[in-house]
């Protein structure tokens, strides 16, 4: 009875890291993925290798432009709408390779909470601004309900003074 090849380390990182992982060759095809990829995206490796980086990432500018200039894009933050994805990813080439890879960390709850937060935040602002115009209706309708009542007043007292004045005569 043989034993099952052992994995390497570097093959047990690959399949245990938490963030998605994908590698594309220099034509932006699929030539990689881990575990994690798949959960966030979805899919299965299977479905994915050699396919165009593109049908499961739509925009595939940014490994374009590592790849074209040799440089490491470091920490930009996408959303996968059609995913309910939100990631931020690190991309690199590895020229010797002939590949760029990428490692998306899942953001999604925490930009969810942002979202959250600042629809509460618009919805507070709306109810503040709501209350300050209805006191300012109900302080206007005070001062003209005040004003008409002095206004009477100054009718009756002036009646009340001509009669005084009548009566002095």
């Amino acid at each position: 009875m043989t034993e099952p090849p052992v994995k390497s380390l570097w093959e047990l990182l690959w399949d245990y890291d938490p963030n998605g992982l994908i590698v594309v060759d220099s034509e932006m095809n699929v030539y990689l993925v881990n575990p994690a990829f798949c959960k966030l995206f979805g899919v299965e490796a299977s479905a994915i290798i050699g396919q165009p980086a593109a049908s499961i990432l739509g925009d595939v500018s940014d490994f374009r432009d590592c790849w074209q200039t040799n440089t490491v894009i470091p920490a930009k933050e996408e959303n996968y709408p059609k995913y309910n994805l939100y990631v931020r990813k690190v991309i690199f080439p590895i020229i010797d390779q002939q590949i760029v890879a990428c490692i998306m960390v899942n953001l999604t709850h925490e930009w969810q909470s942002e979202q959250e937060l600042r629809r509460l935040r618009r919805e507070t602002i709306e109810k503040v601004n709501e209350v300050v115009d209805n006191q300012m209706k109900v302080a206007q309708e005070i001062a003209s309900l005040l004003g008409e009542t002095t206004a009477e007043t100054k009718v009756s007292l002036l009646r009340l003074i001509s009669i005084v004045d009548r009566g002095a005569m």
